[in-house]
C-alpha cells in the first residue's frame, strides 16, 4: 500500500511573531534582516565583493513566493532561476503558506532586505502547500531534482522527529555528489533526543537556534535554594535592573479571588496556567495585573499540561492602554510543581531578566541522536528573523527553519571566494570558527545543545586553516584508559607556520600533542574513575583564527571488546561486577544500517558484516538491576569485495510483492522440471 511509503512529517514551523511583541516603538521597527545578518559577521565578505554571486541554492520546502520584491522573477533572469512543483507539478512553485519565503529572504532577499547571500540564486522545490506535512518520497524526489538540477547547496528546513532512512538515504545521495546539505535541527526543545530525520544525518551540518541581537533576546533565569530553573519570559516583559528576590509563594490561578486573603507583598508569585472555571480565558496579562495590584514583585506561570511554553502578556485581547507591570515567565509544569512543594520551606527566589543574544533558543531541538557522533553541529540566530513574507510583505518568525538558512548563506559565500572547496571542507571551516555561547548563568552550553558554537561568517571567511575531524567521540574504559586522535591539516593558501594547541576539560584527562607533516597527533589519558559522560575542547590557533574542535568522552564502567574474523564480529562483554545479559547493537556508519544481538556470559556471540568501514558498538549491559553502557568503533578494510545486504524494507511494497512472486514462481518452475 503507498500508505507505507507516506511518512508524516511536520514541517519545522514557528508561527511569524508579530510585531507588537518587540520590545520596541513602532517606528524603530525596520524591514531589515540587518539584525541578525551582520550580527553573525557577513560585513568582512560584503566589503571584498563576496554576495553569492554564481551560486545556486536549492531551497527545499512550500515553494517560493517569486513576485516578491526582494525576492523577485522566475527564469534564468530572475532571482529563482528554477525548481519545480512536486505538489501540482503542471504549475510553477509558488509558495502560498510563506515558510519557504522566509527560508529563501534570510539566504537571498536582495532588495528592501538583504539576505546573506543577497546574489545568490534559488532553485524553489515545492514539496508541501500548507507546510503541515509532506512524504518521504517528495523531500527525497526533491533532493535528486536538486543533483540533476546542479545546486551548490541544499537548505532543508524541514523534518521528522525520528530517523526516517529514505530521506537520510537522499541527502547522502547529495553530499556524495559534491553538493552542500544544510539541515535544520528541528524545533522540539527544550528536552533532548528531539532531533530528527534529516538533521540526525551525519554528514549534512545540522543546525540550531540562538537569539540574536535584537533587543527581543531576552531571556530569563531563576534560582531557588541554589537549584536552577529553566524559565522563559512572557512576551511583553521587560529587562530587570537587579535581580527580584522574594519569597515563593503559590497563588492558585492568579484570581483576585486566589489572591483576596494571601499576603503576596513583595514577593516571587507563582501560579498555575489556565483556569478551574471550565471555559473561563484568563489571559496572563490578567493574571499579572492582579499579580501586580497584590503587591508581587514578580510572576511564574506553570504549565497546566506537560512541557514548557511561550506566552505573551501584550496580545489582541488585552485591555485598551495595558502595560506589563512586573516580570513574568513560564515554566514547565514538572518544575512548576517542584517550585510549589519548596513554599512548605519558606523558600526564597532570585530571579533575572536580561539581554543574551547568544542563548540558545528554547524551541531548538537537542542531542544526542547517537553515541558516536555529535549533533547539533552548529547555531544560528533563529529567533525573532525579520524576513520575507508572501504578498510582498515582512514579519517576524522563530524556529531553527531560519536558523538553517544563515548557514546556508554563509556557505554561498565561502564557495564563492573559493569554489573548489569540498563538503567536508566547507563544513570544517563553518564549524571550527564558531563563537562560544553561553547559558544564563555564564556557563557553555554543552555539545548537545549548540554543537561547536554560534556562526561566525568573518571568521570563517578569514580562516585558511582546515581541520579534519571537525569534531570526534572518544571511548574510555577500564580496558582502555589511553586513545590517541589524528586531525589532517590543511592550508587553504600559505604554509603552516606557528600553531598553538590547548586542551580544556576535565582535570582528570591529561591531553598531549605533537605536530608532524601538517598532521596533528593527540592522545588523551584519563586518570581516576569518574564515570559518565563528559565534553572538552580543542583549541588551534593559527595566525589570527582560533578554531574550535568539540570532544565527547565516555568513561564507562564496563567494556565491549570486538575483533573480527572474517566477516563476522565477535564480542567479549568485561564488567568488574556479575553481570547476567547484554544486547548488543552495531551500526554501519555510513548507512545506518544496524544490526542487533544479545548475549550472556560465556557464550560466544557475533554479528555478521556486509562492507568495509567503521563500525560502531554499543553494549547495554544488565548489572543486578541496572544498566551499564558500554561502546567501541572498529574499523573493516579487508573485506575482499563489497556484500550487498537487501533491506526489504526499503523496498517498495508494490516491488517486495513482484520479488516474493518470481521467487514463487522459480520455486514451482524449479518443482516441475524436478518432476
Amino acid at each position: 500500500m503507498r500508505s507505507l511509503l507516506i511518512f508524516s512529517i511536520t514541517l519545522v514551523i514557528i508561527s511569524s511573531i508579530i510585531t507588537s511583541q518587540l520590545i520596541q516603538s513602532e517606528n524603530e521597527i525596520t524591514t531589515y534582516i540587518e539584525n541578525s545578518v551582520p550580527y553573525v559577521g557577513t560585513e568582512i565578505p560584503r566589503t571584498d565583493g563576496i554576495d553569492g554571486t554564481g551560486i545556486k541554492i536549492a531551497i527545499i520546502d512550500t515553494g517560493v513566493d517569486f513576485n516578491h520584491p526582494d525576492l523577485f522573477g522566475w527564469g534564468s533572469d530572475g532571482k529563482v532561476i528554477g525548481g519545480y512543483n512536486f505538489i501540482q507539478p503542471d504549475e510553477l512553485p509558488m509558495d502560498t503558506n510563506g515558510h519557504g519565503t522566509k527560508v529563501a529572504g534570510v539566504i537571498a532577499a536582495d532588495g528592501n532586505t538583504f539576505g546573506v547571500a543577497p546574489k545568490a540564486k534559488i532553485l524553489a522545490y515545492k514539496v508541501s502547500e500548507d507546510g503541515e506535512g509532506v512524504s518521504s518520497e517528495l523531500i527525497s524526489g526533491a533532493i535528486q531534482k536538486a543533483i540533476e538540477d546542479e545546486a551548490d547547496i541544499i537548505n532543508i528546513s524541514l523534518g521528522v522527529n525520528r530517523t526516517n532512512s529514505k530521506i537520510d538515504n537522499a541527502v547522502n545521495h547529495a553530499l556524495d555528489n559534491g553538493i552542500f546539505v544544510v539541515t535544520a535541527a528541528g524545533n522540539d526543545g527544550p528536552g533532548l533526543e528531539t532531533i530528527g530525520s534529516p538533521g540526525r544525518n551525519l554528514q549534512s551540518l545540522t543546525v540550531g537556534a540562538t537569539y540574536n541581537n535584537m533587543t527581543s533576546s531576552l531571556i530569563a533565569t531563576l534560582e531557588i535554594d541554589e537549584k536552577q530553573y529553566t524559565v522563559i519570559p512572557m512576551v511583553g516583559s521587560s529587562k530587570t535592573s537587579e535581580p527580584i528576590t522574594g519569597k515563593i509563594v503559590f497563588g492558585g490561578f492568579g484570581k483576585n479571588s486566589n489572591l483576596e486573603n494571601l499576603n503576596v507583598k513583595n514577593t516571587i508569585l507563582i501560579v498555575e496556567r489556565g483556569s478551574d472555571v471550565e471555559g473561563e480565558l484568563l489571559f496572563f496579562s490578567i493574571k499579572e495585573m492582579n499579580a501586580a495590584k497584590a503587591g508581587a514583585k514578580a510572576l511564574i506561570v506553570y504549565n497546566n499540561q506537560p512541557g514548557i511554553f511561550l506566552g505573551e502578556l501584550i496580545h489582541e485581547f488585552s485591555e485598551p492602554g495595558y502595560t506589563p507591570q512586573i516580570p513574568v515567565v513560564s515554566v514547565d509544569r514538572e518544575e512548576g510543581l517542584e517550585i510549589i512543594e519548596t513554599i512548605e520551606k519558606n523558600s526564597s527566589g532570585i530571579m533575572n531578566l536580561f539581554y543574551n543574544p547568544d542563548f540558545i533558543a528554547h524551541f531548538s531541538s537537542r542531542g544526542p541522536v547517537s553515541s558516536f557522533y555529535i549533533k547539533p553541529d552548529m547555531v544560528a540566530p533563529g529567533a525573532y528573523i525579520n524576513t520575507t513574507q508572501i504578498n510582498s510583505s515582512y514579519n517576524f518568525t522563530s524556529g531553527t527553519s531560519f536558523a538553517a538558512p544563515h548557514v546556508s548563506g554563509a556557505a554561498a559565500l565561502l564557495l564563492q571566494k573559493n569554489p573548489e572547496l569540498q563538503n567536508q571542507e566547507l563544513k570544517s571551516l563553518l564549524m571550527t570558527t564558531v563563537q562560544p555561547v553561553s547559558n544564563a548563568y555564564g556557563q557553555e552550553f554543552s555539545l548537545h545543545e549548540s554543537g561547536s558554537g554560534r556562526l561566525d561568517i568573518a571568521n570563517a571567511y578569514n580562516a585558511k586553516l582546515i581541520i579534519s575531524p571537525t569534531n570526534f567521540v572518544i571511548n574510555f574504559s577500564p580496558e582502555q584508559l589511553s586513545i590517541e586522535k589524528q586531525l589532517e591539516l590543511k592550508l587553504i593558501e600559505g604554509e603552516i607556520e606557528e600553531i598553538n594547541v590547548k586542551f580544556e576539560g576535565p582535570e582528570f584527562i591529561e591531553f598531549t600533542h605533537n605536530i608532524k607533516n601538517n598532521k596533528l597527533q593527540i592522545e588523551l589519558n584519563v586518570i581516576g574513575e569518574e564515570y559518565g559522560e563528559h565534553e572538552g575542547k580543542i583549541f588551534i590557533n593559527h595566525e589570527k583564527t582560533q578554531y574550535t574542535i568539540p570532544v565527547l568522552m565516555h568513561y564507562t564502567e564496563g567494556s565491549i571488546l570486538v575483533n573480527q574474523e572474517n566477516e563476522k564480529l565477535f564480542f567479549e562483554i568485561v564488567h568488574p561486577d556479575k553481570w547476567s545479559f547484554a544486547k548488543i547493537s552495531v551500526t554501519n556508519s555510513k548507512n545506518g544500517n544496524m544490526d542487533t544481538t544479545t548475549t550472556t556470559p560465556n557464550k560466544k556471540t557475533s554479528i555478521e558484516i556486509y562492507d568495509n568501514g567503521e563500525y560502531w558498538i554499543e553494549a547495554k549491559i544488565k548489572v543486578n538491576e541496572n544498566t551499564s553502557d558500554a561502546f567501541n568503533t572498529i574499523k573493516i578494510n579487508s573485506l575482499s569485495e563489497k556484500i550487498e545486504k537487501i533491506e526489504l524494507t526499503n523496498i517498495p511494497e508494490k516491488q517486495i510483492i513482484i520479488i516474493i512472486s518470481i521467487v514463487t514462481i522459480v520455486g514451482i518452475v524449479g518443482l516441475l522440471i524436478r518432476k
